[in-house]
Order: structure tokens, then C-alpha cells, then sequence
């Protein structure tokens, strides 16, 4: 009896085509690169040196990227604030490879954080103090705290916990800074909907200071009155009163905890994936701003350049011409109807 067997022709695979480039190949200047990954061609080597123990693969294959590939695809991400298909679109890298590329740039940071965020040790306190007296003339200061919040997608799992009093997604991102705008702690891993307090409460630093705190010698941080006054943590008067140095405290307190604030509007500017949003899952979203906090010490160890202002507002939308009544209600009508209807 016979069979038919039907035959297939054998499947010719396509050759595959390395569509990536490497930026440090390209002529491009300090600048240049720092509009697109925010650091000189110096600092990403030294980036690259650091990273490479965790980046590089034993492979010989042709289409294998460089740890300096890598990095800088990680580096246009957190810089950018762009989709992953932009990302990748940009660099010439499929949407998986660059998230696979993130991850591992992230993780790598990350376990480095104690080499670059650390509580500072008593020569370094000394250093501080200094710092910020000769800022505002508010003594015996070693650091300066707040809450920032940093969008997120909402997630699939808890997801009201994660809405923050302004109506947003957000992690509640908790830092303190030093007199140069470098962070000395940071944390991020609570939800929106948590408060400063609670959030400084149950951190880390919160505890060493709750259980180990020896006295105003130790030095002291200054905080919105968002946060309870503590013997380690100085607030604001909420109504000072006249004649008793109540008001210039404010003045002072005010003048040198802006640091924090400035501090946290370098970051974001820097990494506009902090100032947008990030499109990922809360832990992973964790670590990408643990890993942006990393690199902002790195700046400032590096001596990189802010990010110019020009670059920042790129997105504003033009303003249309307006003919109707010329006050208040016809141009907030005005507002309303363009740019939020």
C-alpha cells in the first residue's frame, strides 16, 4: 500500500542583522552625549568600568552588546522618560533587549548602593554642618529631608493604596540630602497613600535614629511640618511666636531646607522617568529610582554638569491665540476648554 508523504521544503533562515551602534563610536561631544544619557563620554566609561563585572556575557557572538551598549541603553531609558520601543527604536534594539538591559543596569546598580549612599560618618558631619551653616546661618545641621512622589502606572495588585493625596499613582520616595544636593539616604518602597511621617517612621534611618540618637551633638535634620519635631528632627513653627527667634528660626529653617527640594528637582530634571512616569510594576519601579539616586551621587562625585533648563521644557504645549474678553473668568475659560477638556 502506498503512502503519500508530503515533503516541506527545508526553511531558509534569514540572515540576521545587528541593527544596534555603540554612541561612544559616534563623533559625538560632551554635550551631545549629555543630552541623550546625561553623562559625559568619561563618566559612562566610568560607568562602564564599574558595571562590567555584572554586564558583560562570555559569548563570542557577533550580536553580543558591549557593556557600553548596555549602559547607555539603560542611560537613555531613566534619562528620557521614553517607551521602551522609543528606547530601543532610537538605539536600534528590539523592545525586549532593551528591557532585558534595563533590568540587568538596574539590578547591577542597585546592589551598589552602599558605595554611593551612606549615612555620613563623624568627619563628614563636621563637613556638612559647615556647609550648610555657611548656606543660611542654621547651625549643627547634617542634613536636610523630605518626600518626593514619583509617578507609576497603576498597578493590577492593591492598586488604591498606591493613590497618592493628589489623585495619582506614585511611590512616596523618602530622602536626605547633605549641603552639595547628594543624597545621604534614600527609600523608596512605600505607596502613595503613605504619609511622610509614617514613611520616616518606619524607615531605616528612622529607627537608627529613633534607638540610637545621643543627643544635638549627633547633629540634627531639618523637615517640613509634615513630619513630627523630634529631638533629631527639627520642623517649623506652625505659628511662631513674636520677639523669641521663633520667626528668624523659620526664616533660616526654610532658607536651608530648600536644599532638599532643589535637590530633588536636579534628580527629576536629570531623569525625566522620575519627573513622567514610570510604566512598570512597583517593585521594578523601586529599583529604577534607588539606581537614578545612585547615579545622581555619581554626577556630583563626577562633577557632571546640571542638565540645562532649555532641554526641560520641550513639551509645553504652544499657546493658541486668544480674542475673547480680556479677564480673569474669559481666560481661565480659556485655559479649561484648550488644554483640559
Amino acid at each position: 500500500m502506498a503512502v503519500n508523504v508530503l515533503f516541506q521544503p527545508p526553511v531558509v533562515r534569514r540572515e540576521r542583522h545587528f541593527r544596534g551602534f555603540d554612541p561612544l563610536e559616534r563623533e559625538f561631544s560632551d554635550e551631545e552625549l549629555r543630552q541623550r544619557y546625561r553623562f559625559g563620554r568619561e563618566t559612562i566609561g566610568y560607568l562602564s568600568d564599574l558595571m562590567r563585572g555584572d554586564l558583560e556575557r562570555g559569548t563570542n557572538k557577533e550580536t553580543a552588546l558591549s557593556v557600553e551598549q548596555q549602559v547607555m541603553i539603560a542611560l537613555r531609558f531613566y534619562g528620557s522618560g521614553s517607551h521602551l520601543q522609543v528606547v530601543g527604536d532610537t538605539m536600534g534594539f528590539d523592545k525586549s533587549t532593551v528591557s532585558r538591559v534595563i533590568d540587568r543596569v538596574t539590578d547591577s546598580l542597585v546592589a551598589m548602593k552602599d558605595d554611593f549612599i551612606s549615612w555620613p560618618d563623624n568627619q563628614r558631619k563636621n563637613v556638612i554642618r559647615a556647609g550648610f551653616y555657611e548656606k543660611a546661618g542654621f547651625p549643627n545641621v547634617v542634613g536636610c529631608i523630605d518626600g518626593t512622589h514619583i509617578r507609576i502606572t497603576g498597578p493590577s495588585i492593591d492598586e488604591p493604596a498606591f493613590v497618592n493625596r493628589k489623585g495619582f499613582h506614585s511611590i512616596n520616595v523618602q530622602a536626605i540630602c547633605d549641603h552639595e544636593g547628594r543624597f545621604t539616604n534614600i527609600s523608596a518602597r512605600w505607596p502613595g497613600s503613605a504619609h511622610d511621617s509614617h514613611v520616616f517612621r518606619t524607615s531605616a534611618i528612622g529607627q537608627h535614629l529613633e534607638n540610637g540618637y545621643q543627643g544635638i551633638g549627633q547633629g540634627v535634620l531639618l523637615g517640613d511640618s509634615g513630619y513630627p519635631c523630634r529631638q533629631f528632627l527639627l520642623t517649623p513653627y506652625r505659628q511662631p511666636a513674636a520677639g523669641r527667634g521663633q520667626a528668624r528660626f523659620n526664616r533660616r529653617h526654610c532658607s536651608t531646607r530648600s536644599t532638599i527640594e532643589r535637590t530633588f528637582g536636579i534628580w527629576k530634571k536629570r531623569f525625566h522617568i522620575l519627573g513622567s512616569e514610570i510604566r512598570m510594576k512597583p517593585d521594578k519601579a523601586c529599583r529604577i529610582i534607588i539606581a537614578c539616586g545612585i547615579l545622581h551621587n555619581i554626577a556630583i562625585m563626577r562633577n557632571e554638569p546640571e542638565v540645562a533648563e532649555e532641554q526641560l521644557i520641550d513639551n509645553q504645549p504652544q499657546m493658541p491665540p486668544y480674542n475673547g474678553p480680556q479677564d480673569g473668568k474669559g481666560i481661565r475659560d480659556h485655559f479649561a476648554t484648550t488644554f483640559f477638556a
